[in-house]
């Protein structure tokens, strides 16, 4: 018979453990710092934001200080990382944000939170495919001379996404590393020349000006520049497959943040620079999301710039590939805790991926891709037509959720501290927590208010009020969720947010019961 001292004594391989065939806990020790890193900087789409974006923030809310906006905004998200990655130290599950919310504010939220983070990043990642088939379509056009609809393109990089998502993580982080820095570079190349090359205002700091953060266009802006940033938040979703997750993880967060800070805050810099502060709005709306190819043509000439469009897709298929891993993890996590089917649960054998929660990303793709294909009747350039609308309404859905997520982690890495007697060792992480809570909130309602402009809406339009509720709907289908757990699987509940740390406690209970019958392994 066992005594409660044999679960110390268990060994160390119980760890990683598999079930029929399939691992119940993710690999170890596959990424390292780099390879973390260029997972999580993939999502934010350097070349997408750019180019697309920086040109619509202009161009929509007539903002001129962009450049200032991403220097605040990346302060805001450094105040989040400093109580976010504390966290991290303490909570090493591929669930991230709905773990910690777990840990922090009890199961029932965090299975609400599960749900909502569920939703938003496949949202994220099918709004892409979006503008992946629609950029796809017009390089074959410009290029090879081919009219290919763009869902053809868009379905064959959903493929192409669900198969490297069978890979090993390492894989896919080389791929992404590649897209990344080739990308990072054409930018920096393009700043360079810029500044090199001003327009008729010079070297004009007046973009980083407080002036030009005035008028009614402030707040839609900021809900624009603050999706540039998702992604940095997802290190703590590889967690599980690094060496030190308590080190590399934190170090990570802070990285991605401060470098994607810095990074935006000079490209927009970089575009005010080469049109004019007081002309980038006006030219901006002449060009749209063609300003930073107008630029670089004349600066840098026609190969730079078609190179410059291919790599604008390319970057777009790594943040394709890196959300795909995202929702692949937190459908495993979620799988692993009884809040979605066990099947979910379980790792491919031989790569040690979350191959059923990768198939889910792909299904979903697929069907949205295809629904959007079938109700898509309008010319490919046409602004109403569906291809645009997978895009702005999905991108859109998904950051707000994420938004909503990070304010509602906020709250949980104060209450978990406080909870474990840590609120004086923990000071002042909880007072950057607190007050990069109350910043998401305001971007969160910023971003409600001004839904029908982010998804270019009419005013008074139902969709304003119907595509924010998909992120209602989400957390209150999974807080009754959690509720339901509680009153009818106690001990599911509980076991909410422990990662494999639940499975470890199955495993245990299945072994005492063998042993209580008689048939348990000698151990």
């Amino acid at each position: 018979m066992t005594t409660d001292s044999s679960r110390t004594s268990r060994p160390a391989a119980d760890g990683i453990s598999t079930f029929k065939g399939h691992e119940r806990a993710l690999r170890a020790d596959r990424l390292g710092t780099g390879g973390l890193l260029l997972s999580v900087l993939a999502a934010t789409a350097p070349l997408m934001v750019v180019a697309g974006v920086m040109p619509t923030t202009f161009a929509v809310m007539g903002i001129v200080g962009q450049p200032l906006l991403f220097v605040l905004l990346g302060t805001v998200l450094i105040l989040f990382s400093l109580g976010y990655a504390e966290m991290s130290r303490h909570v090493h599950n591929a669930g991230a944000f709905y773990a910690y919310i777990s840990r922090g504010l009890g199961g029932t939220a965090g299975a609400g939170a599960a749900l909502v983070a569920l939703v938003a990043y496949n949202a994220l990642q099918v709004g892409i495919y979006g503008i992946f088939g629609f950029e796809v379509s017009g390089l074959l056009a410009t290029y090879a001379g081919l009219e290919v609809a763009w869902w053809i393109p868009a379905l064959a990089g959903v493929l192409a996404v669900g198969v490297l998502g069978w890979l090993k993580i390492d894989v896919n982080a080389r791929v992404l590393g590649v897209l990344l820095v080739i990308e990072v570079l054409l930018v920096v190349v393009f700043d360079i020349a810029a500044i090199a090359d001003p327009g008729s205002e010079g070297l004009s700091l007046h973009a980083f000006n407080p002036d030009t953060l005035t008028g009614a266009g402030v707040g839609t802006a900021l809900c624009f520049c603050i999706a540039a940033f998702l992604g940095f938040e997802q290190a703590p979703v590889y967690a599980e497959e690094t060496s030190r997750p308590h080190v590399l993880v934190p170090r990570v967060m802070f990285l991605a943040v401060a470098g994607v800070a810095v990074f935006f805050a000079i490209s927009s810099w970089a575009l005010t620079v080469a049109t004019g502060p007081a002309q980038v709005v006006g030219t901006s709306q002449e060009h749209s999301a063609g300003l930073l190819f107008f630029l670089t043509e004349d600066r840098l000439g026609g190969t730079f710039t078609d190179v410059l469009h291919v790599l604008f897709v390319t970057g777009m298929f790594a943040a394709l590939l890196s959300f795909h891993n995202v929702v692949a993890r937190y459908a495993f996590a979620m799988g692993r805790e009884g809040l979605l089917p066990s099947a979910f649960g379980r790792t491919s054998g031989t790569s040690g991926a979350p191959g059923t929660g990768s198939l889910l990303q792909t299904a979903v793709a697929t069907v949205l891709v295809l629904a959007f294909a079938v109700t898509d009747d309008k010319p490919v350039g046409d602004p109403t037509a569906p291809v645009l609308h997978l895009f702005t309404w999905f991108g859109n859905i998904g950051a707000l959720g994420v938004i909503v997520l990070m304010a509602i982690a906020s709250l949980s890495v104060v209450v978990f501290f406080v909870r474990r007697g840590a609120a004086r060792a923990q000071a002042w992480r909880l007072v950057t927590s607190v007050v990069a809570g109350l910043a998401l909130v305001v971007i969160a309602g910023y971003t409600v208010r001004d839904f029908d402009v982010l998804v270019g809406a009419g005013p008074g339009s139902a969709l304003s009020r119907l595509l924010p509720g998909v992120i209602g709907l989400a957390l209150l289908a999974g807080l009754i969720q959690g509720l339901v757990l509680r009153a009818r699987a106690p001990e599911k509940h509980a076991r909410i947010g422990l990662g494999n740390e639940a499975f470890q406690l199955d495993k245990l209970d299945k072994l005492d019961k063998l042993d209580k019958e008689g048939g348990a392994p000698k151990r």
